[in-house]
C-alpha cells in the first residue's frame, strides 16, 4: 500500500541528514578543543556546519507541520483514540516478549494507522515535543541576548545548554532505536524500502 507520499520522503530524508550533522558537529563542539585538538571536525568548522544543519532542520520541521495540517498525514499523530493506553502496553508486550515468539503484530499497518500505539506516542513525543525544545533552546544559545539572565538564581543560558543538550541526546536515542525497529518488517529491508519507495510491505504479503 503507498503509505508515504513524496513530500514525507523529502522531509524524512532531509531531516535524517541534517540531524547527523548536528550530531557530528555537538559532539565535535563538546569534546574539541578551540584551538588545537579536534574530535571529529575543527571547532570553527563544527560551528559553522551545526549552525547551518540547524537552520535547514528548522525550515524543513515547519515543511513538515504544515504538510500535517495540510494533508491527511496529521491523522496519523493523533492521540485520543478509544483503548488507547490499553493497546500501548499490548504494543510493548509484543516488543518485548511476543515477537520473539513468532506472534502476530497486534497492530499491523493500515492505511487509517501508519503506526503502532507505541510508535505513535513515540513519535508525538520526539517531533512534537523534543524537536520543538532542541529548536527553541538552539535559538537560544545562538541568540544569546535573547535568553532569560537568570531563573532560581541559576544562569539561564546554562539551564538552555542542559536543555539542548539534553533533548540532542534524547533525539538521538529516537533515532538510533527507530533505524532498529525499522528492521522489524516483512524482511529486515522492507520498511527502508518503504521509505524509498512509497510502499508498505504488509507481513501477510
Amino acid at each position: 500500500m503507498y503509505l508515504y507520499p513524496k513530500w514525507i520522503r523529502l522531509w524524512h530524508l532531509v531531516n535524517a541528514i541534517m540531524f547527523i550533522i548536528l550530531i557530528i558537529t555537538g559532539l565535535s563542539m563538546q569534546y574539541t578543543d578551540k584551538t588545537n585538538a579536534a574530535y571529529v571536525i575543527g571547532f570553527a568548522k563544527a560551528v559553522k556546519w551545526h549552525n547551518f544543519a540547524a537552520f535547514i532542520l528548522v525550515l524543513n520541521y515547519i515543511f513538515f507541520v504544515t504538510g500535517n495540517l495540510l494533508t491527511n498525514n496529521g491523522k496519523y499523530y493523533r492521540i485520543g483514540e478509544k483503548h488507547f493506553f490499553s493497546n500501548l502496553v499490548i504494543q510493548f508486550k509484543y516488543y518485548s516478549s511476543g515477537m520473539f515468539k513468532g506472534e502476530k503484530h497486534p497492530f499491523p499497518v493500515t492505511e487509517e494507522r501508519k503506526f503502532n500505539p507505541l510508535q505513535k506516542i513515540t513519535y508525538v513525543l520526539a517531533l512534537y515535543l523534543a524537536l520543538p525544545l532542541l529548536i527553541i533552546s538552539g535559538i537560544g544559545l545562538l541568540l544569546p541576548e535573547i535568553t532569560i539572565k537568570t531563573f532560581f538564581g541559576v544562569s539561564g543560558l546554562i539551564l538552555t545548554d542542559i536543555l539542548h543538550i539534553s533533548m540532542g541526546f534524547l533525539l538521538s536515542i529516537f533515532m538510533i532505536i527507530h533505524i532498529y525497529i525499522c528492521t522489524l518488517g516483512h524482511k529486515p529491508t522492507s520498511l527502508f524500502r518503504g521509505i524509498i519507495t512509497g510502499y508498505h510491505v504488509s507481513d501477510e504479503e
